[in-house]
């Protein structure tokens, strides 16, 4: 969201001044808790085991708005309003997309566990219901990368994607109520890249949308660390900042025309855009759009493939009519939109204690 030379410009004295104050003192051992994290242990068949690996799902902005529990040999994924972004995600989609990419992890690893599973959506409860029986421990490719998937915030090299390896990860994503369709043609991708501009900028001439993000922004490893939530700065490759700081110079240096020049050099450094659709539009269908999306970003990291998320052609309700207008079949409801290609890692987002997701 930052770039070194509007913070320069921007925060002048203060930055100088709280930055120099900051600097001394002890940093939090933010590298140590991601590592920490992303070592759940061996997948085991107890709630607290196989949570830790449905947490490290993709979800929007970071919010983990999820809550897990267990009767028997079923296990309930079930949306956490109070973690909502409803300027950002009006109708609760990427929520509910969130609920399909956690019990699609959960699965993986109740599989390895030896507890192969089921999934299916609770219309009644507004929930994913996961259901295990027994079998012999099975550790798909896919459960093998969950703990290495992260969206990546960068720059990619622009290299082409194996036809292989794109057949590959479009076939892990095809599910009986979502698929992936891959887009690698360069007109197609500037197209797409047009109204990806033409809805971020609607976004951040959106005070509420500008005052959501700014709070679910974590600009500094203390507060990052505090939280264990939220979007951090260096996660973006961004300089990090006292937290008090990023705040007070987020209205200067977070513009519709920085962003957008950030996003056309990101998109165009991708290998190709990977568009999530579902048969429906309604939250079943949004939590299938959600496992496949999961399981394609699982299957392109295992093939060491980086991805990231570029959704804001579908989080401006008339811009997501245009957008699906756009892929030309009105059979088909676009629900997520990645880019993808070849990256170094980024440093891993955090997740919150498992005891606070577990009811």
């Amino acid at each position: 969201m930052l770039n070194r030379r509007n913070i320069l410009i921007g925060a002048g004295a203060a930055v100088v001044a709280g930055g120099a104050a900051w600097a001394l003192a002890p940093r939090p051992d933010y590298a140590g808790l991601a590592a920490a994290i992303r070592d759940p242990g061996p997948p085991r068949d107890d709630l607290e085991s196989l949570a830790r690996y449905a947490m490290l799902a993709a979800n929007s902005h970071n919010t983990q708005p999820w809550s897990f529990s267990r009767e028997g040999d079923r296990i309930a994924v079930a949306p956490d309003m109070t973690r909502a972004t409803p300027a950002a995600d009006a109708n609760h989609h990427h929520v509910f997309a969130s609920l399909g990419c956690a019990a699609e992890n959960l699965a993986l690893a109740a599989a390895a566990a030896g507890r192969p599973s089921t999934i299916g959506y609770s219309a009644g409860d507004e929930r994913v219901e996961i259901d295990l029986a027994s079998g012999g421990a099975a550790r798909d490719p896919l459960f093998e990368a969950i703990t290495q998937r992260q969206s990546t915030r960068s720059l990619y090299d622009g290299k082409p994607v194996p036809a292989g390896d794109l057949k590959t990860i479009e076939q892990a994503a095809a599910l009986s109520g979502a698929r992936v369709l891959i887009v690698t043609d360069a007109k197609k991708i500037e197209e797409i890249l047009e109204m990806v501009v033409a809805a971020n900028t609607a976004q951040l001439e959106d005070p509420a949308f500008r005052a959501e993000l700014k709070d679910w922004l974590r600009f500094g490893p203390r507060r990052a660390v505090e939280t264990r939530d939220g979007l951090y700065a260096a996660c973006s490759g961004n300089p990090t900042l006292p937290d008090w700081i990023g705040r007070s110079i987020f209205d200067f240096v977070v513009t519709a025309q920085g962003e957008n020049d950030r996003y056309a050099a990101q998109i165009r450094s991708s290998s190709g855009l990977a568009i999530v659709v579902s048969d429906a539009n309604d939250k079943a269908h949004w939590v299938e759009a959600g496992r496949a999306c999961q399981r394609f970003a699982l299957a392109a990291t295992a093939l060491g493939i980086r991805h990231a998320f570029i959704n804001q052609p579908l989080e401006v309700p008339e811009m997501r009519g245009e957008f699906a207008r756009w892929l030309g079949d009105e059979g088909l409801s676009p629900d997520l939109i990645m880019r993808f290609g070849y990256a170094e890692a980024m440093p891993y987002s955090l997740r919150r204690p498992v005891g606070e997701v577990i009811v």
